[in-house]
């Protein structure tokens, strides 16, 4: 290649990508270091550039020219030295760089955005090319950064992108207040490409400013934004700058993520990372990870750990196992036994080959059944006192959480030996009944418990002893003699009247100066004092007992609460015998009344689990059930409703038969004798469906979110499974979904939005209710007071909602040649609009009509046609009569406004002149809608 050559020749050759750039930088560089006068140079260069600047598309000849471009001009800047006169000298020693850059400042505003997009790229290479110690000029470095972030804000998103990069080495991620990092952070929240997101995320600095924002876009909605957080938080993020909630949050999303390739940057590069900062110490991790609060999200990152694990590596673990392929009670931690169940678990999952690695982690199961014991036996039982220090109760969550994941790994012993089976199955039982076992252990030990008996009547018959022997009482004292206490009140009597002996005889020896004789009676006294605590000391140790016996038994009978209620799930549908009805009559009904609340909620659930198995309870016991769901704590009720809901699901409103209403009476209910049931109705007379019915309208009021929240769940389940037809109901959850209380019950707006969409699409009688209920909850949003919540709610987002939802596209069992519902609601809306024509709603009615997707049929058409032509007719001299009395005076045309005012419309009303506008504006539109559809006909 020769070494001089020209600018035009450097850029035809920097258009072939098999051209040595460096070649090409070095001989037009040399070609620029014997010229004397560089500024022809200069704009030479520039006019060849301006060629590639004006292409937008991504063509290779042009990224090539860009990127040549890029290293020439940075191949004047030689990294400076600290010294202060060679930062001064800098732009008089680059004159290209410096000229190159005002040029590109100068083209940022261009009208082009193809302009545009290559001065943000030629910046951004331009910065990204030079030294990382390079320094430039303050006045430049000001001109870039502004210019940068004029661009980030440009309505093309390639162009926000390439500023966005540009910035990366502008940012001052220490300083809170500085503008590039606060432009990140406003595209990150607002920028609506994702590529653009993409994009800042690639350069942004983790700071304790933008660590909160970063976070946030492992939730983004797009997969290619989540997956590039996980990335930059497993590159450049230390666990250690993350809090235990910021950790198990990132794992729970990242490891559920609806994205394969999200998971897999979770468990491929964010795990890895983490261990490597803890030199692949996975206790450690789990300590990372608070596993006693979030124990699932530890299991499932262990099971993410192991899937990527070598088999042969498996188990090459950290766990101790002594000889019995037991880790010793005293080294048994949260961390340590949560991963021994984790890997025991995973190996299980592995089939044969897991089976004979078991035998490697896991001792025989009589074994393993006589450590547990001994290791529950071991968990103090706190006194009330001890309740209230920390440390105390501290221990005991931890032996509990150690507890509960022992219990668990009972499901990976090999049961299959009748022996070992049956000694696993002694040690649960025994559990159960000793007094030491936390209340939240029942519930697991039950499950296994009945895991580890095939027999349902075996089943059965176990359970009924274990609540039998919990119930016995634990402390069973002899009771006093009579005599003997009668002793002991003497002698207590006989000590108190000596000490008042001794002080009196003490205080004359005092005065009479005996001071020996007063030291002997001091100490007397003193002695009889001790008599006198110790006998008090024995009554109240008795007290206690009596205390202690009473609590052991209130704790017991949750036990056998909380075992029935799963001994009754475990059951099959219909089988009840003998145990069963001695269980229901002697622990459940009777806990139902008990005074401790978590005793009484099992109850319920259990008596409504029972009901769901026997029709004949439904008719017995609804009633109670219908009560608690009114009158109880709180969570009581949501649990005695939940079992309504269940039963109306599973037998409907068919097997209720009729009875005196058991709910209060209600001011208000959506439901009545018109509109109560259309699927599988209740008879006309069942006061009962009604009561239940008006029951759950009035809860859909409660300020009580969850139980509001419950009902509305309830009542779109019913809905949708044809239980109920109800369009006042809907048109309850419709306005109960848009209700501005309701903005922060996450839940609650999720079931409602999920449930209309299926609601609507499920079959063509739905679509008829959501008709049906356009129109009241239309009006019940424009009648609604300026005090209510309702008052803020955009009325023609509901109209447009349920228009979506009534389309003949929704429903996917639509028949051929079949009416679309559409054409009734116009017929409604039509209606509604004759009824006053000079109402303000008239409007909104019109863009309804606008939007509807009519069927071809002609005799509806003809009938809508003319309805139409009824309202336009109607409009014209109703405008005209408001044009005239718009000449009156305003003290007149208030006087008549007044007058026209239907009963059935709100107050106040808008002014005449907006009135006559909008009447105009509604004609025009109806009108265009009769020539449409006379078109169509």
């Amino acid at each position: 290649m020769e070494n001089d050559l020209s600018i035009k020749e450097a850029f035809q050759r920097a258009q072939k990508g098999h051209n040595n750039k460096a070649k090409l930088v070095a001989s037009l560089k040399n070609t620029y270091n014997k010229l004397e006068d560089k500024t022809l140079f200069h704009e030479e260069f520039i006019q060849y550039l301006k060629h590639a600047m004006i292409v937008y598309k991504r063509e290779p000849a042009v990224e090539n020219v860009i990127e040549f471009v890029s290293r020439f001009s940075t191949s004047f800047h030689t990294p400076s030295a600290e010294g202060g006169e060679e930062e001064e000298d800098e732009e008089d020693e680059n004159p290209f760089l410096s000229y190159m850059f005002n040029f590109l400042l100068e083209s940022h505003k261009a009208n082009s955005h193809a302009v545009r997009f290559r001065v943000c790229q030629l910046i951004n290479k331009l910065l990204g090319s030079m030294a990382e110690n390079a320094q430039i000029d303050d006045d430049l470095f000001d001109g870039i950064h502004q210019a940068m972030l004029v661009r980030v804000t440009d309505k093309f998103p390639n162009v926000r992108i390439q500023a966005s990069l540009a910035m990366a080495r502008l940012q001052e991620p220490q300083n809170h207040q500085c503008p590039t990092v606060n432009a990140y952070l406003l595209i990150l929240e607002n920028d609506s490409n994702p590529e653009v997101r993409r994009a800042v995320l690639s350069c942004i600095a983790p700071s304790s400013l933008t660590l909160p924002k970063i976070l946030k876009r492992t939730r983004d909605v797009k997969e290619s934004v989540r997956k590039l957080a996980y990335q930059v938080l497993s590159d450049k993020v230390h666990i250690r700058a993350l809090s235990i909630a910021q950790r198990v949050s990132l794992l729970q999303q990242g490891l559920h993520d609806a994205a394969e390739s999200v998971r897999e940057v979770v468990q491929v590069r964010l795990l890895p990372a983490w261990l490597n900062l803890l030199q692949g110490d996975v206790l450690e991790l789990l300590h990372k990870l608070d596993v006693e609060n979030c124990s699932q999200t530890a299991l499932d990152t262990l099971t993410a750990l192991f899937t990527h694990t070598p088999q042969d590596q498996l188990l090459h673990h950290r766990l101790q196992l002594d000889d019995r392929m037991l880790v010793p009670a005293g080294s048994l931690s949260c961390e340590s036994v949560l991963y021994w169940r984790a890997l025991c678990e995973f190996v299980k999952t592995k089939g044969d080959e897991g089976e004979e690695m078991l035998e490697k982690l896991l001792p025989e199961a009589a074994t393993f059944a006589e450590y547990l014991y001994g290791y529950m036996k071991c968990v103090p039982v706190l006194s009330e006192e001890q309740k209230g220090d920390f440390a105390q109760l501290e221990l005991v969550m931890t032996k509990e959480f150690i507890s509960q994941q022992l219990i668990h790994l009972t499901g990976c012993l090999d049961t299959n030996e009748e022996g070992g089976r049956k000694r696993v199955v002694a040690v649960l039982q025994e559990m159960l009944v000793l007094p030491q076992t936390p209340p939240s252990l029942v519930s697991l030990l039950t499950e296994k418990l009945l895991t580890l008996i095939p027999d349902d009547h075996r089943r059965i018959q176990t359970v009924a002893e274990v609540i039998s022997e919990v119930r016995e009482p634990i402390v069973i004292r002899q009771p006093l003699d009579e005599n003997e206490n009668r002793r002991k009140q003497v002698k207590l009597a006989e000590v108190k009247v000596g000490i008042l002996e001794a002080k009196q005889a003490l205080e004359e020896c005092i005065s009479n100066q005996e001071f020996n004789r007063a030291a002997e009676l001091k100490d007397s006294i003193t002695d009889l004092e001790n008599l006198r605590n110790n006998i008090l000391q024995e009554e109240n140790t008795q007290q206690d007992d009596k205390e202690t016996e009473t609590r052991i038994e209130k704790v017991h009978t949750h036990h056998g609460i909380t075992q029935t209620h799963h001994r009754i799930t475990a059951g099959r549908q219909g089988d009840r015998d003998t145990h069963g009805e001695a269980i229901l009559s002697s622990l459940i009904l009777p806990s139902i009344s008990n005074a401790q609340p978590a005793v009484r909620n099992m109850a319920v659930v259990c008596l409504g689990t029972c009901a769901l198995h026997s029709k004949d309870l439904v008719n017995t016991h609804l009633v109670l059930l219908l009560q608690i769901a009114q009158l109880d704590e709180a969570k009581i009720r949501i649990s005695a409703l939940r079992s309504v809901i269940d039963l109306l699901l599973l037998y409907g409103f068919t097997l209720l038969s009729e009875r005196p209403s058991p709910a209060p009476q209600t001011s208000h209910s959506p439901a009545n004798q018109e509109d109560q049931e259309k699927g599988e109705e209740p008879e006309e007379g069942s006061s009962t469906a009604q009561s239940i019915l008006m029951m759950l309208s009035d809860f859909l009021d409660s300020e009580v979110s969850e139980l509001r929240t419950e009902t509305a769940e309830g009542l779109a389940k019913l809905m949708y499974s044809g239980r109920i037809s109800s369009a006042k109901l809907l048109s309850r959850l419709v306005l109960l979904w848009y209700n501005p209380v309701t903005e922060d019950d996450t839940r609650l707006r999720h079931c409602l939005g999920v449930f209309f969409q299926l609601y609507a699409r499920e079959s063509r009688a739905h679509q008829e209710c959501v008709e049906e209920c356009f129109l009241p909850t239309l009006q019940t949003l424009l009648n609604a007071p300026a005090t209510s919540p309702l008052a803020e709610v955009d009325v023609t987002n509901v109209a447009e909602l349920l228009v979506e939802l009534t389309r003949l596209n929704v429903c996917v069992c639509v028949r051929a040649q079949e009416v679309c519902v559409h054409d009734y609601l116009a017929v409604r809306v039509c209606g509604e609009m004759l009824k006053d024509p000079s109402a303000p709603e008239v409007r909104l009615y019109a863009k309804v009509l606008n939007s509807l997707e009519l069927s071809a049929d002609g005799n509806t058409t003809r009938d809508l046609v003319t309805l139409l032509q009824q309202v336009t007719q109607v409009q014209k001299p109703s405008t005209a009569k408001g044009a005239k009395k718009s000449s009156r005076s305003a003290e007149s045309s208030e006087e008549s406004d007044g007058e026209n005012v239907p009963d059935s419309v709100p107050v106040p009303r808008p002014s005449r002149r907006a009135k006559t506008a909008a009447l105009d504006k509604t004609r025009l539109d109806l009108s265009a809608l009769i020539n449409q559809e006379a078109n169509t006909s």
